[in-house]
C-alpha cells in the first residue's frame, strides 16, 4: 500500500514538473507584446499657396515628408529645404512618388503668397501649407511639433520650433524622422527606403 502511495505521489510530482517545464519553454517561445506605434500625424486643415483646403487625407496615396518651419526661418529651415530639394535632385523620378510639405509655424506673416514666394527658391515638388494661428496649432499638436514666438531686438520675432523632418507611408502612418544636420547620403537613403517600401 505505502508502495504504491509513493508511485502515485512520484508520478504526480513528475507531472506537475512536466507542466511546469512545458509552460516555461512556451512561454519563453511566446512573441513580447509589440511596442505601439508612436502617435505621430493626425486630423488638420490648413491651406495650400494657391489657398486652397488642405487636409491629412490630402497627403494619403503617396508616402509624405513632413517639415514644419517659417519662411523668415534665419538657418533651420532654408537649410533643410536645401538638403530635401538636393535629395529630391538624387532620386531621380523617385522624387515624384513622394509628398514633401512645408507647414508654417509662423501665420501670422506667412501667407500663402509669401510661401508660394519662399518656396520658390527651392525644389518645385515642394508643398506649402499655412492657415489661422488656430490651424497651425492643431496641425503642430497633432504632429508633436514644438514651436514659440521669441522677440527679438527692434519689436520683431523669430520663432523656435522642432527641426526634425517626419516621414509617413503612404497611409498616412508615421515611419520615422530625418534629424536636422542628417548627412546628405543618410537623407538620400531614408527618402528612397520611403519611397520604395511604401
Amino acid at each position: 500500500m505505502r508502495a504504491r502511495l509513493a508511485f502515485l505521489i512520484g508520478c504526480f510530482v513528475l507531472a506537475v514538473a512536466l507542466f511546469g517545464a512545458v509552460t516555461f519553454l512556451q512561454l519563453r517561445q511566446a512573441p513580447s507584446p509589440s511596442v505601439a506605434a508612436v502617435d505621430i500625424g493626425g486630423p488638420f486643415q490648413l491651406v495650400d499657396t494657391a489657398g486652397r483646403s488642405v487636409t491629412e487625407k490630402t497627403l494619403l496615396g503617396k508616402p509624405t515628408a513632413v517639415f514644419f518651419g517659417f519662411t523668415y526661418c534665419p538657418e533651420v529651415c532654408p537649410t533643410t529645404l536645401t538638403e530635401i530639394s538636393a535629395a529630391l535632385n538624387a532620386l531621380g523620378r523617385d522624387a515624384d512618388k513622394l509628398n514633401v510639405v512645408l507647414v508654417s509655424v509662423d501665420p501670422e506673416r506667412d501667407t500663402p503668397e509669401q510661401m508660394k514666394l519662399y518656396l520658390s527658391n527651392f525644389d518645385a515638388r515642394i508643398q506649402g501649407f499655412t492657415g489661422t494661428p488656430e490651424a497651425v496649432a492643431q496641425a503642430a499638436k497633432a504632429y508633436r511639433v514644438f514651436y514659440k514666438k521669441v522677440a527679438v531686438d527692434g519689436g520683431d520675432y523669430t520663432v523656435d520650433h522642432s527641426s526634425a523632418i517626419y516621414l509617413f507611408d503612404k497611409k498616412g502612418r508615421f515611419v520615422e524622422p530625418i534629424a536636422y544636420g542628417a548627412p546628405h547620403e543618410r537623407v538620400v537613403a531614408q527618402l528612397k527606403k520611403l519611397v520604395t517600401q511604401s
